[in-house]
């Protein structure tokens, strides 16, 4: 149905042209040791199917009948994201002979809709609601690898594990909840020759951002009396509370940071240590900037004995540190707007920023995405850190590699005379 056609995306690790020409537009067999022809990424895809044990023979099993299906997307959360999502696939879907697919985050399917012909031809793999096409169930899939890999995934024919899929090309991209960065599933579109091109992954890239906003706009208000921190990337914090937008100084953006924190409450003994470096500082200073606080918040959001606020708080540090431990890298780095109060030096803040900064770096680093580490290593808080570079300058494709290699010899340079980041606080670290 499509002929196997490597294509360089941006922000991809696509076959290069000089592989192309050598390798011909053969089909390398998983497990056969020709893996240096097909894409890192699609090499660790099959690699995790035949760690999985899947059989390049097998069929995608069904996980849930027509009954159970229907009951299951009708409370599940991508249901309401399901309009927006129709609109802007669904009818490229049926005039492009394709399939528009949704799955859940554990790669079940939940609606497979589009031309009726493409419906007919792609039951033969049993890609219909119901089936399971996680990565580890049906091998290296478009729907299944990008919820392993948490970004968006192309596979072209050859590049799929099993061969009865190998006549399809597929783009898929994960979608989470808006507001607690969770795996919800991936949107996808299946078909033939027409989706192995680069705008096919930047078009359902977007239907899945714009899914996470529609899902945003519906999603229920905060309680009144919760209490909204920005303060990644700002020097001074913004609080909302019930409507009103309040710039913090910086001291009291630490305090808001360091309960945030710990909503437990913390002693003011505690608080002392970790807002202030000077260990001359008495305990009548906090409790005047402490004072200030509650006059600015009111009376009753924020209390003693322990210091705690009484209001649950959406900080968005938090948020980027919980999508971190879902693993949804991509996700905790779109959300990542720039290191934790970057000119603070109180203690406990400091420990936040460099812990935070060092989690997403470490992920990054693992999950050798080029679009990711590009981002990073692009910003104000990544442009001398070298290792973010080495592991750019490995994921990069060759069109690409050029300025970023001319980047890293430059700091590779500075480093050997002394004068590089490296030896200095990093950016995110920097007091």
């Amino acid at each position: 149905m499509c002929a196997w056609k490597p294509y360089v995306l941006d922000g991809e690790a696509e076959l290069s042209e000089a592989t192309t020409r050598r390798s011909g537009p053969r089909e390398p067999e998983p497990g056969s040791g020709a893996r240096e022809a097909v894409r890192a990424l699609v090499a660790e895809s099959w690699r995790r199917s035949e760690r999985a044990r899947v059989s390049r023979d097998g069929a995608a099993p069904t996980e849930l009948e027509e009954a159970e299906v229907t009951a299951y997307r009708e409370g599940h959360p991508l249901a309401a994201a399901m309009p927006v999502i129709r609109e802007l696939l669904g009818a490229d879907a049926r005039d492009g002979g394709h399939l528009l697919a949704v799955c859940d985050a554990g790669g079940r399917l939940l609606w497979v809709e589009g031309d009726p012909a493409t419906l007919r031809q792609a039951r033969r793999m049993n890609f219909v609601a119901g089936a399971g096409w996680a990565e580890a169930a049906a091998g290296t899939n478009a729907p299944g690898t990008a919820l392993a890999v948490g970004r968006p995934v192309q596979v072209v024919s050859a590049e799929h594990f099993r061969p009865p899929v190998k006549d399809w090309t597929c783009v898929a991209a994960p979608v989470h909840d808006p507001r607690s960065g969770r795996l919800l599933g991936a949107v996808d579109l299946t078909g033939g020759e027409p989706l192995a091109h680069p705008h096919s992954l930047g078009l359902v890239r977007a239907v899945a951002r714009a899914a996470e906003a529609q899902l945003a706009l519906l999603a229920p208000p905060p309680p009144s009396g919760r209490l909204r921190l920005t303060a990644l990337g700002r020097d001074e914090a913004l609080l909302t509370v019930d409507g009103r937008r309040l710039s913090l100084s910086r001291r009291h953006s630490e305090i808001l940071v360091v309960l945030a924190h710990r909503p437990e409450g913390v002693t003011g003994g505690e608080l002392l240590t970790l807002l202030y470096e000077d260990e001359s500082v008495t305990p009548v200073t906090l409790r005047a900037e402490l004072s200030r606080l509650r006059s600015l918040l009111g009376q009753e959001l924020l209390c003693s004995r322990p210091y705690r606020l009484t209001a649950p708080v959406d900080a968005d540090f938090a948020a980027v540190d919980r999508r971190l431990a879902s693993g949804a890298v991509a996700a905790a780095a779109d959300a990542y707007a720039g290191p934790l109060l970057p000119g603070s030096a109180a203690p406990g803040v400091v420990r936040l920023r460099e812990r935070l900064a060092d989690r997403l770096r470490a992920a990054l680093v693992a999950r050798a995405d080029p679009r990711l580490l590009a981002d990073w290593a692009y910003s104000a808080w990544g442009e001398e850190d070298v290792e973010v570079w080495r592991a750019l300058c490995a994921a990069v494709p060759a069109a690409q590699l050029a300025p970023v290699r001319a980047r890293l010899d430059a700091l590779e340079a500075e480093l050997s005379s002394g004068a590089t980041g490296l030896q200095r606080p990093l950016p995110h670290t920097r007091r």
